[in-house]
C-alpha cells in the first residue's frame, strides 16, 4: 500500500497533471487529442500531446486514469477510487 500511496502522490505533485484530473473528472471518457485539446484552449497550456501522453502514464501508473481502446482511439477515464481509499483512512 505503500508504494500505491507513494504513485499517487507523486502523480498529485505535479500541477498539469492535476489540470488533467480537473478536466476528466469535468467530463470524463476523452481522447488524447480532446484532453489535449481543453488544456490548450482552457488552461492556456503550450503542451504537446506527446507530453500529455507521459503524465497520462504516471497517472495510469497511480491507477488514477484508465484507458480503453475503441477503434482508433485511446479513451481516458478518471478513476477517483485510489484517492477515497487514500484519504479513507485520514477522514473516517
Amino acid at each position: 500500500m505503500k508504494d500505491e500511496k507513494d504513485a499517487i502522490f507523486k502523480a498529485l505533485s505535479d500541477s498539469t497533471r492535476r489540470l488533467m484530473l480537473d478536466e476528466l473528472s469535468e467530463r470524463n471518457e476523452q481522447t488524447l487529442y480532446e484532453l489535449t485539446s481543453r488544456l490548450i484552449m482552457k488552461h492556456n497550456l503550450s503542451i504537446s500531446r506527446q507530453a500529455i501522453a507521459k503524465h497520462l502514464a504516471v497517472l495510469e501508473e497511480a491507477g488514477l486514469i484508465n484507458t480503453v481502446k475503441r477503434g482508433k482511439y485511446r479513451m481516458v477515464n478518471f478513476n477517483n477510487e485510489p484517492l477515497r481509499q487514500l484519504l479513507k483512512g485520514w477522514i473516517e
